[in-house]
């Protein structure tokens, strides 16, 4: 029988199938339906700290506005329905869905200050989450603040929050560094359990008619898995952490790449939100049909097979590949 279970973070799971943070997890009942199609663990939506910082700002305008008036002005006073509190709301959600479930619930934080980290770091974890990701989701635009200064804080917050939570600590990073594999090791040796690669930055776009700037959401496709499985398979073998493949997970051939580059999970979040939760269904019946085709007993013995630790051409992943790979395209 295939053995597919994997550990990440500590955590023991049945397959390497994780569903990443998504609008997904914002209902129970979809909590339900992905641990019945077979995912492994499931990473709640995040929790913005501008979000909480917002309603905060307008809670307190609500209970002060007119308080300087007259008697009556208690009546100003908001209904409780009125208003709901972020974090509050959010540790309510995540300990329903732990409730709901009997996979992991992996609670997601992206936030801005230290405090803001800290603080409601130990508010998922007291609402039962098995573990916490620090979205880590800042985009430096001030040309006065260096990379060094950017990775610095960013280490920063990772000490903080590990020393005021004991649940495992996933980093979720963007691919922007300019020297990826030494922050890697610093966030590890910082008391991280586990890397996620990549976050993606959505980037705006222009409304040639309205004359604005719009958000604007593309959700990936298989040649997006091409830069976290290529830092992945460089990483493995050099970290003591786990390592989380996210962006570009559509197929069982793709989860079988992170996989074998040595990512310990392939997260899948647009291909869930394109095809719906029942195609986990399908990924899982293919993962398992590769692997019998191809002998292989376990996921443990995929893992890392084809990182550039163990791959028999190490240069494809680096540049030394990059004039060859060009020289042998032709154009038809």
């Amino acid at each position: 029988m295939t053995d597919l279970t994997t550990s990440y973070l500590g955590l023991q799971l049945k397959n390497p199938l994780v569903a990443s943070a998504s609008p997904l997890s914002e209902s129970l009942d979809n909590y339900r339906r992905l641990e019945d199609a077979g995912v492994a663990a499931v990473v709640n939506y995040s929790l913005f700290e501008e979000e909480i910082t917002h309603e905060s700002y307008e809670l307190h305008h609500h209970l002060t506005q007119g308080t300087e008036s007259y008697a009556e002005s208690l009546s100003y006073f908001p209904e409780p329905e009125y208003f709901k509190l972020g974090p509050e709301e959010y540790c309510k959600h995540i300990q329903h869905a732990v409730e709901a479930v009997d996979i992991p619930v992996i609670g997601s934080l992206n936030g801005h200050s230290l405090g803001g980290w800290t603080k409601y770091a130990q508010l998922i974890e007291e609402a039962g989450a098995a573990a916490l990701e620090l979205n880590l989701y800042y985009l430096p635009t001030d040309p006065e603040v260096s990379g060094q200064e950017i990775e610095r804080r960013y280490l920063e917050v990772i000490r903080q929050v590990r020393s005021s939570v004991s649940i495992p600590l996933a980093v979720k990073l963007s691919p922007f560094f300019s020297a990826m594999a030494h922050l890697a090791r610093s966030i590890d040796l910082a008391g991280a359990d586990g890397l996620v690669l990549f976050n993606r930055f959505y980037q705006p776009d222009i409304d040639l008619e309205e004359l604005e700037v719009v958000p604007n959401v593309l959700l990936s496709n298989s040649q997006s898995l091409r830069l976290p499985l290529r830092w992945i398979a460089i990483l493995f073998g050099h970290l003591q952490c786990s390592l989380a493949g996210t962006g570009g997970v559509h197929t069982a051939q793709d989860a079988l790449k992170m996989v074998m580059a040595g990512a310990d999970v392939a997260m899948l979040c647009s291909a869930l939100l394109r095809n719906g939760i029942d195609h986990v269904r399908e990924v899982l019946s293919e993962l398992v049909e590769w692997m019998q085709e191809r002998e292989y007993d376990s996921v443990r013995q995929m893992r890392g097979s084809l990182s550039q630790r163990s791959c028999p051409d190490p240069a494809a992943f680096e540049r030394a590949n990059y004039m060859r790979a060009l020289r042998t395209y032709r154009v038809n």
